[in-house]
């Protein structure tokens, strides 16, 4: 004798609702986003420095703000490589073309890259090799994380000879032998960093854009993730703070720019 349908549904949710109670860290996840904890370090009107850290949700819209750039990257100063760690607001970051300009914020989180998030979303890291885009680019191992962009295109996002350089992510430069991905199983401290506009810095050797949030970031979000996210920035109190961007973007995995 088999079971009616109705039946067989109702067991089944009767044992995915038992799984359930038996795991309280199932439950939890099941009731609650998760929270990240996010630090900051912003420059102030006077000169002065301001630190702060905040709690926020596990959410694209913040964790992009803060996972460029993995701990002893070096970003190119008026005084020389600085590691990002070493940053502070007010140092001299040296952007494309030679001028340089002060630094505004400095964003950092800490997360496990082999771990994905409730909703599968992973936070897997790229290394690229020594000399892999070049001589001296980079001149050592760089590991970029995964919101890190790349003023550059990959052969395989080239339509012609003459293709625009757009900003890339550095994920899709993998080619599985002198670029690759990395997930390590434990914590790795993540940095990113904002100027007065957006702008093409050089870090390790090669050209990365500071942080913009791009114009229609929180086009479908609600006012109070809104309030949360200007809260990480004491210099914006919109996205017309963030000014343009410097050179459009690249679209993941296709051949088209992309303007957010």
């Amino acid at each position: 004798m088999t079971l009616p349908h109705s039946l067989q549904q109702a067991a089944a949710k009767a044992t995915e609702a038992s799984a359930l109670l038996q795991d309280p860290a199932a439950l939890r996840q099941a009731n609650k986003p998760q929270l990240r904890r996010y630090e900051v370090c912003s420059l102030l009107p006077n000169g002065g420095i301001a630190e702060t850290r905040h709690i926020a949700p596990a959410l694209p819209i913040f964790e992009d703000a803060f996972c460029a750039f993995t701990r002893g990257s070096l970003v190119e100063t008026s005084t020389g490589p600085i590691a990002v760690e070493d940053l502070l607001p007010g140092d001299e970051i040296v952007t494309q073309g030679g001028s340089c300009r002060p630094l505004v914020w400095k964003g950092t989180t800490s997360l496990v890259p082999s771990r994905s998030d409730a909703k599968g979303r992973a936070h897997r890291l790229t290394s690229f090799m020594a000399d892999s885009l070049g001589l001296q680019k980079p001149a050592s191992c760089v590991v970029a994380g995964p919101s890190a962009r790349l003023l550059r295109m990959p052969p395989h996002m080239q339509i012609a000879e003459d293709t625009p350089q757009l900003l890339t992510l550095a994920e899709e430069f993998q080619d599985g032998m002198n670029i690759f991905e990395t997930a390590p199983p434990t914590v790795v401290d993540l940095f990113h960093l904002c100027l007065p506009e957006h702008a093409v810095i050089n870090v390790g050797g090669l050209e990365f854009e500071t942080y913009h949030p791009g114009p229609e970031a929180l086009k479908l979000v609600s006012y109070a993730i809104k309030t949360l996210y200007f809260n990480l920035f004491s210099h914006v109190d919109s996205l017309r703070g963030f000014g343009p961007l410097a050179y459009e973007r690249a679209s993941p995995m296709s051949d088209g720019p992309l303007r957010g």
